[in-house]
């Protein structure tokens, strides 16, 4: 349960596998990364963009689309092969198979398991929410999307990252 094999997560005590897998998931997967790892660079900060890396939450064992350790924390786990909480900044790209419901609880349970940010990024409709502990912002095509706690001053507008 503590490393879910490449692909797979563990839920309410199961192996599940991430299927929906798209290439229009897929590019904004990747452009998430790009953009993310391109201000931490620009910016002169450190600390790590993944992509479908294992976590633990307080129940589960997921994988998120795309993930950001700060520098304290890579530090602090080094090269463990799963992290054993929630990323500090994660995003989860809808697929057509997810339910909205099952994300919003998803994003809960990072949230309360370490994650101080989580972006749900909806490719057919085009809008990206925003969780912190404390609120939920939406931005929609032409809005620009920013970080709240993490990696603060990062700004991307929504039709950029949607591609």
């Amino acid at each position: 349960m503590a490393n879910p094999p490449e692909g797979m997560e563990w839920v309410d005590e199961q192996l599940v596998e991430k299927t929906g897998m798209t290439l229009k998931h897929s590019e904004i997967q990747g452009n998430i990364y790009f953009y993310w790892r391109s201000y931490i660079n620009s910016n002169q900060q450190s600390g790590k963009v993944y992509t479908e890396v294992p976590c633990r939450t307080y129940k589960q064992g997921r994988r998120p689309d795309v993930a950001y350790l700060t520098p304290e924390l890579v530090a602090q786990f080094g090269d463990v092969p799963t992290l054993p909480q929630s990323f500090p900044l994660i995003a989860e790209i809808v697929s057509p198979t997810d339910l909205a419901e099952e994300l919003f609880l998803k994003a809960q349970e990072y949230l309360q398991s370490g994650c101080e940010e989580i972006w749900l990024v909806f490719p057919e409709s085009q809008l990206v929410f925003v969780m912190t502990d404390n609120q939920v912002l939406g931005f929609k095509a032409g809005d620009v999307v920013s970080t709240q706690k993490v990696l603060l001053g990062f700004s991307v507008a929504v039709d950029e990252l949607l591609g």
